[in-house]
């Protein structure tokens, strides 16, 4: 079978690239048809993202195992297209350059049958260029979230006034251990 995606850039102009694959070929093939098909040299890390139905990035799946134990955790190239996407889950996010953020909203359009003569991976539109620069990310917290900053409390100056005095503590004599 033939997955046809479409994979849009998420930013403000409408761009994006269709593209034909196999369903057999890995996580990592459509990585590279992705960042062929926009251009990019591949040089970058990047990762795919399982999401919801509404785009919201759950798992992700990299492209080098980058976990505590070697071999423990599933990279691109350990995922066939078929074992993740189907009829029923289309949508995948995919992020290039995690200096930059280029992120992508990839999104199965069709499962078809091999069309003999066809070579796969396969860019069958194109349409948009590319900006200069990936668009700007903000990260939202919840609402229902507290703010809260590990390096803020409710002390200030006043509040430190209290140890003055107060010989209980001890001199350890750290300051030697600095010099």
């Amino acid at each position: 079978m033939v997955y046809k995606f479409r994979v849009i850039l998420d930013a403000e102009e409408d761009i994006f690239r269709d593209i034909a694959i196999l369903a057999e070929d890995t996580l990592e093939d459509l990585h590279n048809a992705i960042f062929n098909s926009f251009g990019f040299d591949g040089m970058e890390v990047a990762s795919f993202y399982t999401c919801d139905d509404t785009w919201n990035q759950e798992d992700e799946i990299p492209m080098f195992d980058t976990g505590d134990v070697p071999g423990e955790q599933k990279t691109m190239s350990s995922y066939l297209l078929s074992d993740i996407l189907d009829k029923e889950n289309t949508k995948i996010i995919y992020v290039y350059d995690f200096i930059n953020m280029w992120t992508f909203l990839v999104e199965l359009a069709a499962i078809e049958e091999i069309k003999t003569g066809n070579t796969y991976p396969e860019t069958l539109f194109s349409h948009g260029e590319m900006p200069d620069e990936a668009m700007e990310k903000h990260f939202i917290a919840d609402d229902d979230e507290e703010s809260y900053n590990e390096f803020e409390d409710d002390l200030d100056e006043d509040d430190l006034d209290m140890f003055e005095g107060d010989d209980s503590f001890e001199d350890y004599g750290f300051e030697e251990n600095w010099n």
